[in-house]
């Protein structure tokens, strides 16, 4: 590879779609600040890092501390078991509350219930996390490479969880095929021809994060924001979320994969209305985005309101969580997963590598960038981290 990032522009095509804007941010909003336990997480400016790197500023949607789960994808997880949940027992979800399904008078009911699902990690873990909350039985299913530690925690929650030895792609074709002999309710994160009203569900309460972070800025509006994206469901529902919120002012989307994973680069780089699927393995250390088959209703999203795609070496990330665990002066330290720092990382090499100077200046990357990303995780696999910050895995090119 000659590079530690390649870049795709490709200006948006076709409209967002009214199921991730405004009224639907607003909606998932509302329904989290009535879960136990709700707190909007905090949205930190590094104002030493964005001075070093030459922008006017950075900031960085920490989702470590979402529900004591230290990721964002909880925040779909509850949504959609509250909702298939009211669907079953025939209860309108527009009257009701997720604290009323832990009522006395629905939990037989609900006990009875059996949700499953694939996870790189983080989704497996909102939807155990959610399913024991509501009493409900839950199996989750993760691929090939997945660490022990992500899989103990969602043990620990109580859900019946194992490691296949297949990929993602294939583990949620297996947990879909349980999900159909068993008569249990899929509950996936990803969308295909036919599956898409629960994927719906899940994609409209990541706006939360986004929603809450368009609060936190107040009248400051990013020029760029970095996404990350495994499927592409959480970067296609906050994309076309901030188009609908900002209009003509919105910031420039770009998306950020792994070289070895980078199912929705490969769609943009062929833009012929077919997506693109990733084979193999596809290992890496940002475990979250290693997926090979873009979400049909993610790609809708992206290839209407994003600007450009970047696929990024492991070194890239590696540097995500290392600068962000060693701040500058007053900047605060955030423990980030691989994942989490992927756009991180990429944000700090386009604007400290000079051999980067093309593609920054293709993304208009300058003293004038507001740039905003979404740390979705914090650290979910702490051997890979020490690794990364104590013995300088992965070193950085820049």
């Amino acid at each position: 590879m000659s590079s530690t990032i390649e870049c795709l522009v490709l200006p948006p095509e076709g409209e967002c779609s009214e199921n991730f804007g405004k009224a639907a941010a607003l909606n998932s909003l509302d329904f989290h600040k009535n879960v136990p336990g709700y707190e909007p997480t905090k949205l930190s400016v590094l104002k030493a890092l964005s001075k070093k790197l030459g922008v006017e500023n950075f900031w960085i949607k920490d989702e470590s501390s979402r529900f004591g789960l230290n990721a964002f994808k909880v925040l779909g997880g509850s949504f959609c078991l509250f909702k298939v949940i009211c669907e079953l027992l025939r209860l309108d979800s527009n009257r009701h509350f997720f604290k009323d399904l832990q009522a006395p008078e629905v939990a037989q009911s609900i006990s009875k219930m059996t949700f499953i699902t694939a996870t790189d990690g983080n989704h497996g873990r909102g939807i155990a996390w959610s399913a024991k909350k509501l009493g409900a039985k839950c199996v989750v299913l993760m691929p090939r490479g997945t660490s022990s530690e992500r899989l103990e925690n969602i043990q620990k929650l109580g859900a019946d969880a194992w490691i296949t030895d297949v990929n993602y792609d294939a583990t949620v074709a297996m947990a879909a095929d349980m999900a159909e002999k068993n008569g249990w309710t899929l509950v996936q994160d990803t969308s295909w021809d036919g599956y898409e009203e629960i994927p719906t569900y899940i994609m409209q309460d990541y706006l939360t994060m986004a929603k809450e972070a368009q609060e936190q800025l107040g009248e400051e509006v990013p020029t760029h924001v970095f996404l990350q994206a495994g499927v592409g469901s959480m970067a296609g529902a906050v994309a076309s979320f901030l188009k609908s919120a900002y209009g003509d002012r919105a910031p420039k989307i770009v998306v950020v994969e792994p070289f070895s994973a980078d199912c929705i680069y490969k769609t943009a780089a062929a833009d012929d209305g077919e997506l693109k699927v990733v084979e193999g393995d596809l290992k890496t250390i940002m475990a979250g985005l290693a997926c090979g088959k873009p979400c049909t209703l993610g790609w809708k999203e992206l290839r209407a309101c994003a600007s450009a795609y970047l696929r990024i070496q492991e070194s890239v990330a590696a540097t995500g969580v290392r600068v962000l665990s060693s701040p500058l002066k007053e900047d605060p330290r955030i423990l980030a997963g691989e994942s989490g720092a992927a756009p991180i990382g990429a944000v700090i090499a386009l604007l400290a590598d000079p051999n980067l100077s093309e593609i920054k200046n293709k993304l208009q990357l300058n003293k004038s960038s507001k740039i905003l990303c979404f740390l979705t995780e914090g650290v979910t696999d702490r051997k890979s981290f020490l690794e990364i910050v104590w013995e300088g895995k992965y070193p950085s090119a820049i």
